[in-house]
């Protein structure tokens, strides 16, 4: 029975135990299933958002790299250059050449070509000045040296200036000294280039002018006028200036000595010191007679070789001589041979003005801002837009041009009246002016005085000096002005046609002509707007008693 009972009971309990035992297995096996797949599908999201950044940045790493490295790459061969950055005239000139030389549809008369006249405006009544400045008489006779520096109207400047302060302080002047530079290397004395008799004949009623020092004065020096002591003067000094500080030391001493002088005094100056200064540059300055008489038979050639256009002729200031190239810093066409060539002369004429730091040679900016010399080939692209055709003559105002064989071509296929000096001229006739820069800058001076069209291509003293003596002269500066930032932005654009460049210069040939006659309403007087360039109205009194006394 026993037996019987746990065999039953063994039984039941094995199948009560078999039976109930896959159902709690069931039921824990479901609890921990779903929340290991929710756990495994959350993970692989996880990771697979993962991959997909680690991919989407491993690309964008890839692109911009790809960019880092092929846009150098690709602005290398394939350059942006802003417009007018660098140069293409000559690209633009083949391509244009045939329209250029096949067009004589808008050709202008020299007689035609300035169409406005001045207006000048009413002023006081013209006071000429006929005293002198007394400030002390009792004071004994004072003596005033200068050394002129720089160029031919540099030189001119200062001549002025000179004059100006020898009449404020009332100082008697000495012949003005011309300074010895190493760019320009001319040897040249006043009585070179300037007539000593007439300067010192024209000023005698305002300033007395001598050729030589008392000799009391000069036993203090040993005859020696560099040991005479120099007064330093700051740039653009007032006139008040000379008066409270240089006069003083000029009453102690009898004698005066400023070097260098070229900008020593300010361009605002009362009105009888300011007329001084007309009347030195407009009346005093006579060039010598060796430079008059060879400039006038210049003039005479240029009028018979001008014969087809009533005698009248086109004068151009060309500016591309190596020094003026190498001093811009501009690039070119020449590629490395220019740039090492450019380099050579930059150190054999300044030394290491140019490699020092804070000297930017930046040659983009510099033909952006219109700042660099055009060349031959610009200046004949420019003239034949404006209309003169190509029976125009050409008077060529210029040093020894750059590489000239390779850069007057393309003008003279343009102009083929194109003169010089040196071709006006025979090899006797310029052999005392060989050596002697301003000497036969004075020359060329001369012939662009009367010339009916006077082009500028570049900044500096020598068209500012003209433009002002035209002025003075004619009532009209006859100067063409370009507009150099208009134009090197054309002459980028290698697509450009004949037409649209054409018209183009009309409108800048219209722009000069304003120019000619306007007077600058100017608040304060610089450099940039003195009487050397603009005359009127401060030297307005002098041309009517000049005209007055012609009558």
């Amino acid at each position: 029975m026993d037996a019987t009972f746990n065999y039953y009971t063994s039984t039941t309990t094995s199948s009560s135990s078999s039976s109930s035992s896959p159902t709690t297995h069931f039921t824990k096996t479901s609890r921990r299933k779903v929340p290991r797949r929710r756990e495994n599908l959350l993970i692989g999201k996880f990771f697979r958002r993962r991959i997909v950044r680690y991919l989407l940045l491993f690309i964008l790493l890839f692109v911009s790299g790809m960019i880092t490295f092929i846009s150098p790459l690709f602005a290398m061969l394939y350059p942006n250059y802003p417009p007018g950055s660098i140069y293409r005239s000559h690209e633009v000139f083949q391509n244009l050449l045939e329209d250029i030389l096949s067009d004589h549809s808008s050709d202008i008369q020299l007689s035609d070509v300035w169409r406005y006249k001045m207006k000048m405006k009413e002023h006081k009544p013209c006071l000429t000045p006929t005293t002198r400045q007394h400030l002390e008489t009792s004071i004994a006779d004072k003596y005033l040296i200068i050394e002129a520096n720089g160029g031919l109207n540099q030189q001119r400047a200062s001549i002025c200036n000179a004059v100006a302060v020898a009449g404020l302080l009332n100082a008697t002047l000495l012949i003005p000294r011309l300074n010895f530079h190493n760019v320009w290397r001319d040897a040249s004395e006043f009585g070179d280039i300037y007539d000593e008799e007439h300067f010192i004949s024209t000023l005698k009623k305002y300033v007395d002018v001598v050729r030589e020092l008392p000799k009391e004065l000069m036993e203090h020096y040993d005859f020696n006028i560099s040991k005479i002591p120099n007064v330093r003067v700051p740039a653009w000094a007032s006139a008040r200036y000379y008066l409270e500080q240089v006069y003083p030391v000029f009453k102690d001493q009898r004698i005066l000595r400023i070097a260098p002088f070229a900008n020593r005094l300010a361009s605002s100056l009362p009105f009888h010191i300011q007329y001084l200064r007309c009347l030195t540059n407009y009346e005093a300055l006579k060039f010598s007679i060796p430079i008059t008489t060879l400039a006038k038979s210049l003039v005479e050639r240029m009028t018979v070789n001008s014969s087809g256009s009533g005698g009248k002729y086109v004068s151009v200031h060309l500016r591309f001589e190596e020094d003026m190239v190498a001093f811009s810093c501009c690039v070119y066409d020449g590629g490395k041979h220019e740039q090492l060539e450019m380099e050579q002369i930059r150190e054999r004429g300044w030394g290491d003005k140019f490699k020092r730091k804070d000297y930017i040679i930046d040659p983009v900016r510099f033909r952006i801002d219109g700042r660099c010399p055009m060349t031959p080939l610009e200046v004949g692209m420019m003239l034949r837009g404006m209309g003169f055709s190509n029976t125009t003559p050409i008077y060529l105002a210029a040093g020894k041009i750059y590489e000239a064989d390779k850069n007057i071509a393309p003008l003279k296929k343009m102009f083929p009246l194109l003169h010089t000096k040196d071709l006006l001229a025979s090899i006797d006739e310029l052999s005392s002016f060989q050596g002697y820069s301003s000497r036969l800058a004075a020359l060329d001076y001369i012939v662009c005085l009367f010339s009916e069209v006077f082009v500028t291509t570049q900044g500096g003293n020598f068209p500012h000096f003209l433009m002002g003596h035209r002025k003075f002269k004619y009532g009209h500066a006859k100067t063409i002005i370009p507009d150099k930032r208009k134009l090197v932005v054309l002459l980028h654009n290698t697509t450009i046609s004949w037409h649209t460049f054409k018209n183009e210069m009309q409108v800048m040939l219209e722009e000069s002509d304003h120019k000619g006659v306007a007077i600058p309403k100017i608040k304060k007087l610089t450099r940039k707007n003195s009487i050397y360039a603009h005359p009127f109205p401060d030297c307005q009194c002098l041309q009517e008693s000049r005209f007055s006394t012609e009558e």
